[in-house]
C-alpha cells in the first residue's frame, strides 16, 4: 500500500510541475464557465425549474461540471494515453514483469492526477462563479463530504473506464479512435453538455443507468440536495456497482494482455 501512496504522491507532484499549464487550464474553464451559466440562463428563463433545478442550482452544476471536467478526465488527458503508448512500442513487458499490481499502479497515478487538477483547476473557477453569481452551495460540512465521496467513487469509475479503453490497444495496436469515441460519450453522457435529467423519456434513463453518469451527474446531485437519505446510499450502489464491474473487467483483461505478451515473448 505505501508503494501506491508513493505513485499517487508522484502523481500529484507530475502534474502540479506544469504550472503555466494550470492556470492554462484554470483560464479556459473559467471562460467556458461564463459562456455555458449564460446559456443555462437563457436556457432556464425559457424553461424555470428545467430538470427539476432551479437556476441556482443549474449554475451550480455549470461550475461543478467545470470542477470535474479534467479531474474525470472527460475529454481525455489522463493516463490513458501514456499507458497506449507503452503498449504500442512494447515497453508493457517491463511493467507487467515488475513487483507492483498494474491496475492498481496506474490507479494510484491517476488519483494523484485527478486530486490535482481538483485543486489546481477546480477551486479557483467554482470561487470565481460563486463571486459572479448566486450559486446553491451547502453550508454543512455532511454535504460536503458526501460529495467528495461521490467525487471519488466517479474519479474511480472515470479510471476504471479509461483503463479499459487503454488495454484494448494489446489488440488494436492504436487506441486513438476508441479514445476519442469515448472522450465524446464521457462529455454527453456524463451530463457535461446539459443536466441528464433534462434527457427526456427513454433516452434519459438510458443516460441515467450508464458509468458516466457517475462523473458528474451524480455529485452534482449529491451536493444539491437532490440525493438524500435512502438516495444517496442508491447513488454510492450505483457507483460502486460500476466501479467493481468495470475493474473486474479491466483484471480479466489485463489477464487476458498478459498471456498473450507472455506466449509472444516465449
Amino acid at each position: 500500500m505505501r508503494l501506491y501512496g508513493v505513485v499517487a504522491v508522484g502523481g500529484f507532484r507530475r502534474y502540479a510541475a506544469y504550472r503555466m499549464a494550470t492556470v492554462a487550464g484554470v483560464f479556459t474553464n473559467t471562460v467556458f464557465g461564463f459562456i455555458i451559466a449564460y446559456t443555462y440562463i437563457a436556457l432556464w428563463d425559457q424553461r424555470p425549474q428545467l430538470g427539476g433545478y432551479g437556476i441556482e442550482q443549474a449554475l451550480t452544476y455549470v461550475w461543478l461540471g467545470q470542477a470535474l471536467l479534467a479531474a474525470c478526465a472527460m475529454m481525455g488527458g489522463g493516463f490513458e494515453n501514456e499507458l497506449i503508448e507503452r503498449i504500442r512500442t512494447g515497453d508493457i513487458a517491463v511493467d507487467l514483469y515488475r513487483p507492483a499490481d498494474l491496475q492498481a499502479f496506474w490507479l494510484a497515478a491517476d488519483l494523484g492526477r485527478a486530486c490535482f487538477h481538483l485543486l489546481g483547476r477546480g477551486v479557483v473557477p467554482v470561487a470565481i462563479g460563486a463571486l459572479v453569481f448566486d450559486l446553491a452551495l451547502p453550508s454543512s460540512p455532511l454535504t460536503w463530504a458526501a460529495f467528495l465521496l461521490a467525487v471519488l467513487l466517479g474519479l474511480i469509475v472515470s479510471f476504471a473506464l479509461r483503463y479499459l479503453i487503454a488495454l484494448s490497444a494489446f489488440w488494436l495496436l492504436d487506441g486513438t479512435g476508441v479514445t476519442q469515441l469515448s472522450a465524446l460519450a464521457g462529455m454527453f453522457f456524463s451530463g457535461m453538455l446539459l443536466p441528464l435529467n433534462v434527457f427526456p423519456g427513454v433516452l434519459g434513463e438510458i443516460a441515467r443507468a450508464l458509468p458516466w453518469s457517475s462523473y458528474l451527474q451524480i455529485p452534482a446531485d449529491v451536493l444539491l440536495g437532490v440525493r438524500t437519505g435512502t438516495g444517496l446510499i442508491e447513488a454510492y450502489a450505483f457507483q460502486a456497482g460500476w466501479a467493481i464491474v468495470l475493474l473486474t473487467a479491466g483484471r480479466l483483461l489485463q489477464t487476458a494482455a498478459t498471456r498473450r505478451v507472455v506466449v509472444q515473448g516465449g
